[in-house]
């Protein structure tokens, strides 16, 4: 997607609120369904038992038993793999001796299946890889079981859908400025003023010289405002073209600007700035007042839609605005997305209403951390700061990046962990949401930004664990990888809860039971942003409103050591709830599971634009 960040066009993203102290989304309980301090206490955790064999004993005619206790085997903790059943987990959490928190990564890198890159210098021409663009020829391509494989190739950062919309018959005049205005034009817009400049220069603010940092201001407006700055700015420029009409025109610099991989020089003074608004963040999730919208979109591929069973965002349970719901952006020439990975590096869809063009920049997921080494270089935050890359230190570093047009119609696809950017060519408008593939690259993608976002004290948009549980409750998974990977998660969830649970009881504090409700969200430490999965610890933030705060161990820990009566632990799931969808969750048959056969893999044909 070409906003990341949730809109993040010169700052942290839109979606990530707050700041240290705040109340934040996902942490706050309310207190009016319960009292907690008179919830029914389960300290002693999932009923005790002891296991008796009956043994017969014949004599004569006489037939009697003998009770035997079965003695179960105990498997150490570190021996645990996902191949042992929940109670053996159970036993081994239980007969470990942790000091201290208990902390393991939920990925075991085993099973990574991340592509393999060679070291070897790539020469110059080989920087500027073609990028796959599909043309389809029919409905029934953009359908193929080929168009999905393609897409999500781990190998393929990026893929351009040329004229989808035309071979889906997708009425994009839904999204045009005029019918935007004519649905909700009171609509909020997020606005970012920002410098106008060459797609592939970002000039210092002396003028002195290329940076990283792509700093810009923020505003807010309506559509219908919006709408007239577009409209207005449209009409400068054909104001001043009419103008210029008696000059002879340059036919070298014509046919410098057709050729779409050929990169732009600047003919303007670096220290000249034209300054433009970008209309970033444009929530249409609403059913009722983007209905023809929402619903036109239905007519993608099952993979490509906003909510479909195989997504990974539709098992959240809760809406993320901007991945899980459509964002819309407006647009002038200039107007810049910074560059950025997805939320928790998922797979994100871009397509272009027009009527002009986007310039994009990427970069495969494997040269992430050399772009994190270059922001740290030029003092920016490569999480939640905003930078535009500079070609030539890519270059020099032998990262390739892949250069594209996105016309009007155009679909981009940008796969697992893509690092991307984008500038508006003309005036447009640019609707886009994240997908989450349940494969095993996708997947192990968003784990490893998820720990790594731990580190940083970022906080991840999408809660994995939660997601891991709910994925493993209602989907029927048929890939090894992909299963072997989400049954880690759970394992080490488990262990993770039970470790902790033991340490709790020991300690003589009481776990409070509170099952979730219906579309209940995920929580998060109020302190800390990091994912707060079954055991909360909560105090009350007003006596009065009834309302209450969720931490993490750490930080609840921070506020009371010895976590006194004012903190309050609460158990949303029951153990034996847990060990009995880690027990039911295996692997899937892919034979068992198809009801049909997939189409012929001819049915797509795709042309690499060299």
């Amino acid at each position: 997607m070409e906003r990341g960040r949730r809109g993040n066009t010169a700052a942290p993203r839109s979606t990530r609120r707050g700041k240290r102290g705040r109340r934040k989304s996902g942490s706050m309980l309310q207190g009016s369904a319960a009292d907690f301090m008179k919830l029914k206490g389960l300290s002693d955790g999932p009923p005790k038992e002891l296991k008796i064999r009956l043994i017969k004993v014949e004599s004569g005619d006489r037939e009697t038993f003998i009770a035997s206790e079965v003695e179960e085997k105990r498997i150490p903790l570190e021996e645990i793999t996902i191949k042992n059943t929940a109670a053996e987990i159970i036993r081994a959490c239980k007969g470990a001796k942790v000091k201290g928190k208990f902390k393991e990564s939920y990925l075991l890198p085993a099973f990574s299946v991340k592509p393999l890159f060679s070291t070897d210098p790539i020469p110059r021409e080989k920087l500027n890889p073609p990028t796959p663009s599909i043309y389809l020829e029919s409905k029934r391509d953009a359908f193929s079981p080929v168009l999905l494989q393609f897409c999500t190739d781990p190998k393929n950062p990026v893929t351009v859908i040329r004229g989808l919309a035309g071979s889906l018959r997708l009425n994009l005049g839904l999204f045009s400025t005029k019918s935007l205005v004519d649905a909700n034009a009171e609509q909020s817009v997020e606005v970012r003023t920002q410098v106008q400049q060459p797609a592939d220069e970002n000039w210092d603010p002396s003028g002195t010289g290329q940076t990283w940092p792509c700093e810009s201001s923020r505003s807010h407006t309506t559509i219908a405002k919006y709408a007239q700055y577009q409209a207005s700015s449209f009409q400068e420029s054909l104001q001043e073209e009419k103008g210029s009409d008696e000059e002879d025109d340059d036919e070298e610099e014509k046919e410098r600007k057709s050729k779409e991989f050929t990169p732009e020089t600047s003919s303007k003074d670096p220290t000249s700035k034209d300054i433009i608004k970008f209309g970033t963040n444009i929530d249409l999730s609403d059913p009722k007042r983007w209905k023809p919208q929402l619903q036109e979109l239905q007519k993608l591929p099952a993979f490509m839609r906003v909510a479909s069973s195989g997504n990974m965002l539709s098992h959240v349970g809760h809406t993320i605005l901007g991945m899980n719901t459509v964002q819309l952006y407006m647009k002038v020439p200039g107007s810049r997305t910074p560059g950025h990975q997805e939320n928790n590096n998922f797979c994100s869809v871009n397509i272009n209403i027009g009527p002009g063009d986007c310039e994009w920049f990427s970069v495969h997921e494997n040269y992430w951390s050399a772009i994190n080494d270059f922001c740290e270089k030029h003092g920016v935050d490569y999480l939640t700061g905003s930078w535009w890359p500079v070609l030539e230190d890519l270059y020099h570093s032998n990262i390739p990046v892949y250069r594209f047009i996105q016309r009007p119609g155009d679909l981009v696809w940008i796969n697992a962990g893509t690092v991307h950017w984008v500038q508006a060519v003309g005036w447009c408008n640019n609707i886009a949401w994240n997908v989450g593939p349940l494969n095993s690259y996708q997947y192990q993608l968003a784990l490893e930004r998820f720990e790594w976002n731990e580190v940083k004290n970022v906080k991840s948009i999408v809660p994995m664990i939660h997601v891991s549980w709910n994925v493993a409750r209602t989907v029927k998974i048929t890939d090894p990888d992909t299963f072997k990977m989400i049954k880690h998660c759970l394992l080490q969830s488990m262990k993770h809860i039970q470790v902790l649970r033991d340490q709790l009881v020991a300690a003589g504090k009481k776990i409070s039971y509170q099952s979730r409700v219906k579309d209940e969200p995920a929580y998060y430490c109020n302190e800390c942003d990091v994912e707060v999965f079954n055991l909360l610890f909560v105090t009350s933030e007003s006596g009065s409103r009834k309302t209450y705060v969720v931490h993490c161990e750490d930080c609840a820990r921070q506020k009371s050591p010895g976590l006194s009566s004012a903190v309050v632990v609460l158990e949303q799931y029951r153990m034996e709830e847990l060990m009995s969808t880690y027990d039911a969750f295996t692997l899937v048959s892919r034979e068992k599971h198809l009801t049909r056969k997939p189409p012929c893999a001819q049915a797509v044909i795709y042309k690499l634009t060299i």
